[in-house]
């Protein structure tokens, strides 16, 4: 096999705590290695192999790419001096950042996040990528990010010039692996009265909007479970109603606990002033839950027709779209419907071949 039809991923993203963007890489590669496993047209004549970086990475279920650990270093470190050194070929990296040396290189931005919201992040992760993030959209082969919003701030910021980037989606099949689990941890939450958020304590994640309307949502007869946060603390002292009884703080919980908290309860919110895509909202969609979104950034790109929308400065049209949810089966059953049908845009499969069909391009 030539070296020019070969591809090495870098798979820093395995060495990482598992976000949205880890899941994407993950779904990314495995896909690419079924339609391998397939012989499917889109990657013909192609070749591949994963780096990674030694100790403590996770591992994924792979049948026809091998996986190579190379030794030296780790992080950022690694990505930069040591993954340039053992490529033969070209690189595929997903996951936000790859080595600037490396001219054959597809790098997948999913967001501008340090630009929008740059509260959320450390002083030493901005300086990082707003370093980083230009020279790659400066050298690398192609750019890919995840919606049309993401790209238009690619653009925006100056990180893509004027080809642009390609945009690559999200997949949802994942969820059809998750069984349903009503663990123990479950035992006092879920149904119909409950509504699921997503408790980053970032800043541009805006779970502050939702939080304050705990004393309403009481005398609603609604609960609020908020998952991925466990201490309230987080979210500093400011936060109204971080302490009233109908909030559950479930901390970090399955997935499989997850597809049973999505598949009874009332709704997801997800108040986010920013997104790159919002994968959550389409999980929750494919596992028939209704979800209210907010009306900035991506989300009305994946939501479509298929969500309620809010806008993240104003919790009153929170709780109004949540009253309109519970007090109408039959829009709960619409959009149940238009959120299953909704989702079929988005797939992993259909990304893969996207992936592949853009490295045969640039091996022509």
């Amino acid at each position: 096999m030539s070296l020019q039809r070969h591809w090495s991923i870098n798979g820093r993203f395995l060495s990482q705590t598992p976000t949205g963007v880890q899941r994407y890489c993950e779904r990314i590669v495995r896909g690419l290695d079924q339609l391998v496993a397939e012989c499917h047209p889109a990657v013909s004549g192609l070749s591949f192999d994963i780096l990674i970086p030694s100790g403590g990475t996770r591992t994924i279920p792979l049948q026809k790419i091998p996986i190579r650990e190379v030794r030296e270093l780790r992080g950022h470190a690694w990505e930069q001096f040591v993954l340039p050194f053992h490529l033969q070929g070209g690189l595929l990296s997903l996951g936000n950042t790859g080595p600037v040396t490396v001219r054959k290189q597809i790098v997948c931005i999913h967001d501008v996040n340090v630009w929008i919201y740059p509260e959320s992040y450390s002083r030493a992760f901005r300086t990082l990528y707003k370093l980083l993030l230009p020279a790659l959209g400066r050298f690398a082969g192609a750019i890919t990010t995840v919606s049309n919003y993401s790209a238009s701030q690619l653009a925006h910021f100056g990180i893509t010039c004027s080809t642009g980037s390609s945009v690559i989606a999200n997949g949802h099949e994942h969820v059809h692996d998750w069984t349903p689990l009503r663990s123990e941890a479950l035992s006092s939450v879920g149904g119909r009265n409950t509504i699921i958020l997503l408790g980053s304590p970032a800043p541009h994640k805006n779970a502050a909007v939702i939080i304050g309307l705990a004393n309403e949502l009481a005398s609603r007869g609604i609960s609020l479970a908020i998952v991925g946060a466990r201490d309230p603390r987080v979210f500093g002292h400011t936060t109204a109603g971080v302490d009233a009884q109908n909030i559950h703080w479930l901390g970090h919980i399955s997935d499989n606990e997850l597809a049973a908290l999505l598949s009874e309860c009332l709704c997801l919110v997800f108040p986010s002033h920013t997104e790159g895509f919002g994968l959550p909202a389409v999980e929750a969609m494919a596992l028939g839950c209704p979800v209210i979104l907010s009306d900035s950034s991506s989300l009305p790109e994946v939501g479509g027709d298929a969500a309620l929308y809010a806008s993240p400065q104003e919790p009153q049209e929170w709780l109004a779209c949540i009253d309109r949810l519970r007090g109408n089966f039959e829009l709960r059953s619409n959009l149940v419907e238009k959120g299953k049908q909704r989702v079929e845009m988005f797939s992993w499969r259909k990304s893969a071949i996207q992936y592949a069909e853009l490295m045969r391009d640039m091996d022509c």
